[in-house]
């Protein structure tokens, strides 16, 4: 068990990040016109407005939430917070980005799922690619139930750990995590497998600022003869 631990804990992150890192500047670099997000808005617009919304709001205060909770050092916020009240704060901020995230996601998924005409133009990767993220969210979600039964923020701490050791590159990180609730685990687990899944779906156009935008000539439009 404590080999599986780390393997999935303690190397894995790595690779995934790796994959993350080099996949994505290789289809960058190679495939520049596969760079979008598919958009099927036209196709039909009932209901994607909201949809879309509650699902991308949702989703991009999960994202900060967590790249600042875990990544943030204790020292830091320990004058204004303790571990505690910063928990309390991530339950309650991330349960209703999370309830919102996981709305907007379902409809997201049950339109490609069920609407004929986007089905026709939507890839494998597409349809996989929702459910995994509507999966994560309601796993996360469901990571507040075992949370509400320590809420001095202990297990936070380990999480904080565990993904700075990442990122320092320190060794023995896994241990931080080993006994926690298998929940938190199958929650990490799909996070770092969504990173390995990044650069070969649509979720690369996060990464998509038009820097160049305000720089280029103009587009000249001439009717045909």
């Amino acid at each position: 068990m404590s080999y599986l631990n780390t393997l999935l804990f303690g190397i894995y992150p790595y690779v995934a990040i790796a994959i993350l890192v080099i996949g994505t500047w290789a289809r960058y670099d190679h495939g520049q016109f596969t760079w979008k997000a598919h958009s099927s808005q036209l196709l039909r617009k009932k209901n994607m407005v909201m949809a879309s919304v509650l699902f991308h709001v949702g989703i991009l205060v999960i994202f900060f939430g967590h790249l600042v909770g875990l990544l943030t050092p204790h020292a830091l916020y320990e004058p204004f917070m303790t571990p505690g009240t910063k928990q309390v704060l991530a339950i309650v901020v991330g349960g209703i980005a999370g309830v919102a995230c996981l709305i907007g996601g379902a409809m997201l998924a049950w339109r490609r799922l069920t609407d004929p005409r986007i089905q026709a133009s939507s890839t494998f990767a597409d349809n996989m690619i929702i459910l995994i993220l509507v999966a994560q969210v309601g796993l996360g979600l469901v990571t507040i139930l075992p949370t509400l039964g320590h809420l001095d923020g202990s297990t936070m701490l380990k999480f904080s750990a565990w993904a700075q050791g990442i990122f320092t590159l320190q060794g023995g990180v896994a241990d931080y995590i080993a006994d926690v609730h298998w929940i938190y685990k199958t929650h990490i687990f799909l996070g770092l497998t969504i990173f390995v899944l990044f650069p070969f779906t649509r979720l690369v156009h996060m990464l998509s600022v038009p820097v160049e935008y305000f720089g280029r000539k103009y587009q000249v439009v001439r009717k045909r003869a």
